[in-house]
């Protein structure tokens, strides 16, 4: 497993109706705290990009998913972006890959809120 920590950074070409936000390191208890307290008070759809996250556990799992039931609860989206095959499996074996919008790139996640409503989800991005 990765000794890397885990980070998140506030991309700056975000507009006001939409942050993204870069990932990097593992999503796991002892260092999801700092990033629970940022979606928490995210007023806007966010996209995660998700390129530098190697696995989550349990406790990233339920920061994700509280995540997106708040953006729910208040009419935002929240996306995934670049899930790799690993966390892709976790959400898989959770049925939560049938809740998360997931896409290959920003690009194709911002396109994706173009639509008026949540699209069906992708597969993870090889």
């Amino acid at each position: 497993m990765s000794s890397k920590e885990f980070a998140f950074e506030l991309l700056p070409d975000a507009s006001p109706n939409e942050h993204i936000y870069r990932l990097s390191g593992p999503l796991v208890l002892n260092n999801m705290f700092a990033f629970q307290a940022a979606m928490r008070a995210e007023s806007v759809t966010t996209i995660l990009d998700m390129t530098g996250v190697p696995y989550i556990d349990s406790a990233g799992l339920g920061v994700l998913t509280n995540a997106y039931v708040a953006h729910q609860k208040q009419g935002r989206r929240l996306l995934l972006v670049a899930v790799n095959e690993r966390v892709h499996e976790l959400f898989k074996l959770t049925c939560l890959d049938k809740l998360f919008e997931m896409f290959p790139n920003v690009e194709s996640a911002r396109e994706g809120l173009k639509s008026s409503s949540p699209s069906t989800p992708q597969t993870a991005a090889s």
